[in-house]
């Protein structure tokens, strides 16, 4: 009997096994023979490089560019504070000049209200009555060696060089009690040296009020006055113009000295010309009086002494004043000077 024969399974698990193994190997060798390059994870040190350089370059520029629009910024705030300080002050002095407007407006009203009264009293004089009073008004001025004494307000620059203090001294006192005894009565009173330092300093820039007591310690503070001094009085003829001009203010200057040691006496008359401007009728709204003292004429050089004397003569001329020179320096209580000038 013939033994049938086994049926032989083509796709049996064997055969699958091996030709997936197969096809497993293929596609291994597929992928390891796969042409191109790496991949790269990491871009090189080389190009990194050159880019943060550049963008250290970027950063240096920037910080350059801040530094610049920060000096700007500054530049621009300090700027702005000044303008704001300047607005300020601007709106100060408005303030005050309209306070002085209105200020002047009121004292224009009372002062036509008493010219008109004064000229109502001037009609009701008689001949004699003008006659005693012109004879009054001439006594005044008599007094004051030919001085006007007209002012609301007196000012004295003093030299205090050692051939003054030394020397004149006395007659320096003596002049001034005698200028003083001129005005019964003032608004303020000021004494500067000649360099235009205060003889008091808590009144910078201030009056002293006028009061017999205050007069007392100025002549009592004068005996011992010797600040330093560059024997030239124009610095402080110049500061008492330059701190108590106004327009509505009667002062006179009393410059008391013996010598000019500037350079040009033109050059300082033009100066207080222009300090010292005339009003509408011509007339300069400060006088300058001057009491020269020789002192320098009893010594062998006289010339600043005569420079002195030329310069206060020119000056008291042009700004209404008198310049008198006295004959002697030495305290004495005899009439020992001579005026020169015009009196106004």
């Amino acid at each position: 009997m013939r033994r049938k024969r086994r049926d032989v399974e083509v796709f049996s698990l064997s055969f699958l096994d091996v030709i997936t193994c197969g096809l497993g190997a293929i596609i291994l060798l597929v992928m390891i023979s796969k042409p191109g390059g790496p991949l790269v994870l990491e871009p090189a040190p080389q190009a990194l490089d050159g880019v943060i350089a550049d963008l250290q370059e970027k950063l240096f520029e920037l910080r350059g560019e801040a530094r610049v629009l920060n000096r700007e910024l500054t530049a621009t705030r300090e700027q702005l504070s000044e303008i704001k300080l300047r607005v300020a002050r601007l709106a100060s002095e408005l303030g005050s000049i309209k306070d002085h407007a209105a200020g002047q407006e009121q004292s224009a009203s009372s002062d036509a209200a008493r010219k008109g009264e004064l000229q109502a009293a001037l009609q009701k004089l008689t001949d004699e009555m003008r006659r005693l009073s012109a004879q009054r008004e001439q006594v005044r001025t008599d007094l004051a060696g030919g001085i006007p004494v007209d002012s609301e307000y007196i000012i004295f620059v003093i030299d205090t060089s050692g051939s003054m203090f030394q020397y004149a001294w006395g007659r320096v006192m003596q002049e001034m009690i005698g200028v003083l005894q001129l005005y019964p009565k003032v608004k303020g009173i000021q004494v500067f040296d000649d360099q235009g330092g205060y003889m008091f300093k808590d009144y910078r820039s201030k009056w002293i009020p006028d009061s017999p007591a205050r007069r007392k310690i100025i002549v009592d503070r004068l005996r011992t006055w010797n600040p330093f001094s560059n024997s030239s009085p124009v610095e402080g003829i110049e500061k008492a113009i330059r701190t108590y001009y106004e327009p509505d203010r009667r002062i006179s200057i009393y410059v008391f000295g013996d010598d000019f040691t500037g350079d040009s006496v033109r050059r300082v008359l033009d100066v207080i010309e222009r300090l010292n401007p005339k009003n509408n009728d011509g007339v300069p709204q400060i006088r300058i009086h001057a009491i020269g003292f020789p002192v320098q004429f009893a010594a062998p050089q006289q010339v600043t002494g005569a420079r002195f004397a030329n310069l206060m003569r020119e000056m008291t001329r042009r700004n209404m004043g008198t310049f008198v020179g006295l004959s002697d320096f030495r305290s004495t209580t005899g009439k020992t000077r001579y005026t020169i000038g015009t009196p106004f």
